[in-house]
């Protein structure tokens, strides 16, 4: 029998947990609009065609924000295109992914479904095509409250209250040759502080993130950042972070230690900002969005008809052994909850996304649902330091793979401690001690895993493969509460003071 002890404190905290690590994205790409969260004429849709069985499933995820419209896509967006009379609106050839689109789905239409679905709108501005003048206009038709042109526009449109977006993303991975317009660090970093600055004249109250490099693999990263900050220092509030993870050798154990590469890049744009904050010799310090993450290979090269209409591309169909990388990218994420202040686990519907949906039929939960919804769920209040010694395995990618990944919680009332831990190892169950240095009174309550001894497993609308599973909780002796893990398991055990 293979061991791993955790150690935790509640005095020993990473720092408060912002709600808004739980968000999300939404892309004109595909299906996630257009099928996804809005399909006029669908059994289920209502009176603005937004599609109730999949604002259920969103719902139960609670995401507190959702980023939109792009994404490659917002960097050959003419935000006007989609405002106003739906019959008026123009027809547009969308170059980011070689389809048509039909503009019947804007920013108005964007608003109400945020209200529909108890979130609040991420907006990004295009820096690619166009610049801070559109912007700024953008920011003044959804905030201010009236008077001036854009926003009578946006009362003549049926909003008579500002949107109030208090976030916005300056562009969006600018330094990509894929990107339309796609820039140089010093040339984006003029640009996003001038941008940056035209918007918080519009509106003081808003926060605006800069577009950290596009991925830990580009060779323009780490001197992107520093180049792009140090320019647009004053003016912006975050910067953003992307990473995707693929399984090209199709080797189990190399891909369930994806997870120890967040890691790094999340220290790495950490060691980067703090490096112009001391440059510069700021006090402001600049967080991290981390607002596109996910694992993203299956649906690489999917052939569809250039041109068209909302076709099904990016259409991942998530496995299991998917679900337990995620589980441990959200981990690290809340292992830096003092930094990573945003994040947006991309997309929400159809596009590489934990909710899958039919045309004219039925939506359901993919795979990767289940370790987001038990983290924004339940993952709420403190981060805490968790210290987790035990067996270490070697990969083609990554030394030192910890077996058992972990991440620890504890809710704002100090009542409830939540510990997420994911088993990596494939063939063997691994006892989970966990010590409690203090947590005077604790007992453990509840344990939730996912386990399936197929790696390949997925769910479709009729077979719900991968599903939570209720456990019987681990057994205390004292101060140690052992847990069984699976091989190849991701697991909640939930505490509670007595």
């Amino acid at each position: 029998m293979k061991y791993a002890k955790l150690t935790v404190c509640s005095e020993y905290t990473v720092g408060d947990i912002d709600e808004r690590i739980y968000g999300s994205f939404i892309e004109h790409l595909g299906r996630a609009v257009y099928g996804g969260i809005y399909e006029p004429g669908h059994p289920a849709a209502d009176g603005n065609g937004f599609r109730t069985d999949v604002n259920a499933l969103i719902r139960e995820l609670k995401v507190p924000l959702v980023r939109y419209p792009g994404g490659n896509f917002v960097s050959g967006y003419n935000w006007e295109d989609g405002i106003g009379p739906v019959k008026d609106r123009p027809r547009r050839l969308e170059l980011a992914w070689g389809t048509t689109e039909p503009n019947t789905f804007g920013t108005d239409e964007f608003m109400r479904w945020c209200r529909t679905v108890d979130t609040s709108p991420m907006m990004a501005v295009n820096l690619g095509t166009r610049g801070a003048d559109a912007a700024r206009n953008l920011v003044e038709y959804c905030n201010h409250p009236g008077g001036t042109y854009w926003s009578d526009l946006r009362k003549k449109n049926g909003a008579a209250d500002p949107y109030g977006v208090k976030l916005w993303c300056l562009g969006n991975e600018m330094d990509g040759p894929w990107q339309m317009c796609h820039k140089d660090a010093a040339d984006y970093g003029k640009l996003a502080n001038e941008t940056a600055k035209l918007i918080k004249w519009t509106d003081p109250t808003v926060e605006t993130v800069l577009c950290g490099s596009s991925s830990y693999g580009m060779r323009t990263f780490g001197d992107w950042e520093t180049t792009t900050l140090d320019i647009a220092y004053d003016n912006v509030d975050y910067v953003s972070m992307h990473q995707y993870h693929g399984n090209s050798d199709k080797y189990l154990e190399n891909f369930l230690s994806k997870g120890v590469e967040t890691e790094g890049f999340i220290k790495a744009v950490i060691s980067a900002l703090d490096y112009v904050q001391g440059k510069r010799h700021a006090k402001k310090q600049i967080n991290i969005s981390f607002d596109e993450w996910n694992v993203w290979y299956h649906s690489h090269g999917a052939p569809f008809e250039k041109w068209s209409e909302a076709p099904h591309i990016l259409e991942d169909v998530y496995n299991f052994a998917d679900a337990l990388v995620v589980g441990t990218m959200m981990n690290a994420i809340l292992r830096h909850a003092d930094r990573i202040k945003i994040a947006c686990l991309a997309q929400l519907v159809n596009v590489i996304a934990p909710i899958m949906t039919e045309n004219g039929g039925r939506a359901w939960k993919q795979t990767i649902f289940y370790p987001f919804y038990y983290a924004s769920n339940y993952a709420r209040g403190k981060s805490l330091q968790t210290l987790t010694e035990g067996s270490k395995y070697d990969t083609r990618w990554y030394n030192d793979v910890p077996h058992v990944d972990t991440a620890a919680t504890l809710s704002e009332d100090g009542d409830t401690l939540v510990i997420f831990a994911v088993n990596r190892d494939v063939t063997d169950e691994i006892v989970l001690e966990t010590k409690l240095l203090d947590f005077d009174g604790f007992v453990p309550v509840r344990h939730v895993a996912l386990e399936n001894d197929d790696p390949e497993a997925v769910n479709t609308a009729d077979n719900e493969a991968v599903r939570p599973i209720e456990k019987t909780p681990g057994t205390a002796d004292g101060k140690v509460i052992k847990t069984p893990l699976r091989p190849m398991s991701w697991n909640m055990l939930v505490l509670k003071k007595q």
